[in-house]
């Protein structure tokens, strides 16, 4: 069993922000943790745009606070991101999201991230792999 807080994570490699002070990223569950996949909490910061292309991941996305538009740059299509939504970047879809208000979203990432990642200047992540993906619990056993 793995127990995280956000708390803990505040301050730490877990912690990654925006070099433009854009979005932050807590890293909750990652790579290392074996489990398949990675859950973050992210922070878009009110007024800004953000350019994002996943060429090598599937994103979940969550919105659990905030106001904005989510623009898949592929069709042109423009959806309103209010509590409640969910969308799924299943086509490794080029998107921007205007964040109106500050938004607030959980995030699932397959296949996971190790947490070193950022984005390059298409908003991509690379694809970054772990030597030894077991769980730190499952290797003690």
């Amino acid at each position: 069993m793995i127990v995280r807080s956000t708390k803990e994570i505040t301050g730490t490699e877990r912690d990654v922000a925006d070099p433009k002070g854009n979005w932050r990223s807590k890293r909750i569950v990652l790579a290392g943790d074996g489990v398949g996949f990675s859950f973050h909490e992210t922070t878009i910061e009110a007024g800004t745009v953000n350019e994002f292309h996943y060429a090598n991941h599937v994103e979940a996305v969550w919105l659990v606070e905030g106001e904005g538009l989510l623009t898949n740059r592929e069709t042109g299509e423009v959806h309103v991101l209010s509590p409640g939504t969910m969308y799924l970047l299943d086509g490794n879809e080029r998107h921007t999201v205007a964040a109106s208000t500050q938004l607030r979203m959980l995030c699932v990432f397959n296949p996971p991230v190790v947490g070193t990642e950022v984005h390059d200047e298409n908003g991509v992540y690379p694809l970054v792999e772990i030597e030894d993906s077991q769980p730190a619990s499952a290797a003690a056993k």
